[in-house]
């Protein structure tokens, strides 16, 4: 069996974008450890490594040079710099907007390389406005900025700069509103100031960035604005009005390429992606686009639109490049990112639903070790029953998706069943799912484990007796509402960066994510007393089950404070309660070697305390 370094060390990559010739990908990925930037080139070959950090970096390519837009954050604080250099290795990064104390995260630039947009809490250290700067090419041929920063929209709250026109007139601009699971799209004239509001609505309703045809006459984004799912719109910039042109059964996305000539739609297809191109004209489709097998795919075109590169990952793939040819329709890979792990050693998840307290149907993915049934006549063997890691997603508006995941694999190969459910609250399955656990409902999430439970006490194969509950941020606190809740379901914890105090993590997190968070939680000033309630810390005297914590010092979602005092009542109480605390990582562990301390604690933990077969 391999080891839990084995899987760690799986290494994984992904799609960045295209140099502006076409000839060069920008990719993603950890070789080095953490996340890096490298080229391949479009035709194959061997990965050039362009940075290398201590600290995981993101970038992407300008549209008009061979330089790069670099951010960078200081032991996961999340306080993201932005820098410029040369794609050539071994280039030194070189400054564009730097200010320590505040977050730049990137948007979009003008086609021509003129403008780049960002946003950024600079203004109060709370607020998104959305800047630009001008970039051009110096003489020895590298991109600086033309002059300082400019704020092109200060609405306030959180705002999210995007792309350009494909004129270079308009920059788009997603705002959250102050209710949950509610957005708005402006495009903003950035020489004029003028701003065109895409969205008024009433209803709660989620708005994609645009689309834009070739000609800056119109654009597709998808919303669910007066409806449960995403579908596809056009807005004419011309009439300032917008119209559904295309739905699905699923939530669907559009991206567009530059020549205007194929638009690509993807699907999520209960958690897996679809992907088909269209006809922009028309929208009658030209051809599905194959991935290499069922799993998950994000997509990007070349500048010349004939290529279509993607990441595509699945529950026994790890995240590797693709190249579609939009013209030939021949698929190539990019990148084969090293495993010591055969596929022979990885498992596949089935798909089920089980009812919850109030008859709500929920997904769950089941993960089984080799000769246990998969609870629907599909299997049997004479496997002794196998204890149960419950994989908790954070979010909560996130969505488990059978994706690549070395740890949940390598409980599965150490002999224990895995259950990644997810539960009300969840992206992916509609508005009305995604707001059954808002404020007041937040326990009825909590039931959905319960009727999990339920559910696997009636499966083959599966010790109800010996369950533990794992997850991270959300999910985190899903683990510890669980244990002080409904103590006599759980055998064990593991929170990863969670929740102990509702009420204390508000007080206590960056001021630029409060208001955002007291939108799907309940506000400290409005709903205090639910939240004393809704908080496992407040009923740790009903907690018995042993519980492993792993936190970042630098966390500036869920200040570390969270794990500290839970760690430190429940050590009092006599409870086992291990904490682990990473002096250089912030919102979950991201540095390898860090992942490789804590992750085979873990594993003990979960053998000592619930045996595995």
């Amino acid at each position: 069996m391999p080891s839990l370094r084995s899987y760690l060390e799986i290494r994984a990559a992904a799609l960045v974008n295209f140099s502006p010739d076409g000839s060069w990908v920008l990719v993603s990925s950890n070789l080095s450890g953490t996340p890096q930037l490298y080229r391949v080139a479009r035709d194959g070959g061997d990965l050039v490594q362009l940075t290398d950090f201590d600290e995981a970096v993101g970038g992407a390519y300008l549209p008009a040079s061979n330089e790069i837009v670099l951010t960078r954050d200081e032991g996961g604080n999340e306080r993201h710099q932005l820098w410029l250099m040369s794609d050539q290795p071994g280039s030194e990064p070189r400054p564009l907007v730097n200010d320590p104390e505040h977050i730049h995260r990137l948007g979009g630039a003008r086609r021509d390389g003129s403008l780049l947009s960002y946003a950024s809490n600079a203004g109060n250290g709370v607020d998104f406005d959305v800047y630009v700067i001008g970039l051009s090419d110096g003489r020895d041929g590298s991109v600086h900025a033309t002059d300082a920063p400019r704020r092109v929209f200060d609405m306030g709250g959180w705002c999210a700069a995007g792309g350009f026109s494909p004129d270079g007139r308009w920059l788009a601009v997603q705002r959250l509103t102050e209710r949950n699971g509610d957005s708005d799209l402006y495009v903003v004239d950035v020489e004029s100031g003028e701003v065109v509001h895409v969205s008024p609505h009433d209803d709660d309703a989620s708005f994609s960035g645009p689309s834009w045809l070739a000609d800056s006459s119109a654009f597709y984004f998808t919303t669910d604005q007066g409806r449960d799912r995403m579908a596809v719109a056009r807005f004419d910039m011309s009439t300032r009005r917008w119209e559904y042109v295309l739905e699905r059964d699923w939530d669907c996305s559009v991206t567009m390429n530059w020549p205007g000539t194929r638009l690509l739609l993807s699907t999520n297809e209960e958690g897996y992606t679809r992907a088909w191109l269209l006809d922009p004209a028309t929208l009658s489709e030209v051809g599905e686009v194959v991935l290499p097998g069922q799993g998950i795919g994000s997509f990007g075109f070349s500048r010349d639109g004939r290529y279509l590169g993607y990441s595509f990952a699945s529950a026994v793939e790890q995240g590797d490049v693709w190249l579609y040819d939009c013209e030939g329709g021949q698929t190539t890979r990019l990148t084969t990112s090293p495993t010591a792990v055969s596929r022979g050693d990885l498992v596949e998840p089935t798909l089920h639903r089980f009812e919850s307290f109030d008859g709500e149907q929920v997904p769950v993915f089941m993960y089984r070790p080799a000769g246990v049934g998969d609870g629907d006549g599909g299997g049997g063997g004479s496997a002794a029953p196998a204890p149960v890691v419950v994989y908790i997603h954070g979010g909560p508006e996130s969505q488990f998706v059978p994706s690549f995941n070395p740890l949940i694999q390598f409980f599965v190969s150490r002999g224990f069943s895995v259950a990644a459910p997810n539960v009300r609250g969840s992206t992916g399955y509609g508005k009305r799912y995604h707001h059954l656990d808002d404020v007041d409902k937040r326990l009825d999430s909590v039931q959905d484990l319960v009727a999990l439970h339920d559910w696997l006490t009636g499966q083959p194969g599966v010790d109800a007796a010996r369950v533990a509950l794992m997850g991270g941020s959300y999910g985190g606190y899903m683990v510890l509402a669980g244990l002080a809740f409904h103590p006599e379901r759980w055998a064990a914890g593991v929170d990863i960066v969670g929740i102990s105090s509702l009420v204390t993590f508000l007080e206590n997190t960056s001021v630029w994510r409060r208001a955002f968070r007291e939108r799907e939680y309940g506000s400290l000033e409005r709903d205090r007393e639910f939240l004393e309630s809704a908080s496992p810390i407040n009923f740790v005297d009903d907690m018995r089950a042993p519980l492993f914590i792993i936190h970042g010092a630098n966390d500036p979602r869920v200040p570390v404070s969270e794990a500290e005092q839970i760690h430190k009542v429940l050590a009092d109480k006599g409870v086992r309660c291990e904490l682990l605390v990473y002096e250089d990582e912030g919102h979950g562990l991201v540095k390898l070697r860090n992942r490789l301390d804590a992750y085979p604690k873990v594993a003990d933990f979960l053998d000592e305390v619930l045996g595995a077969g």
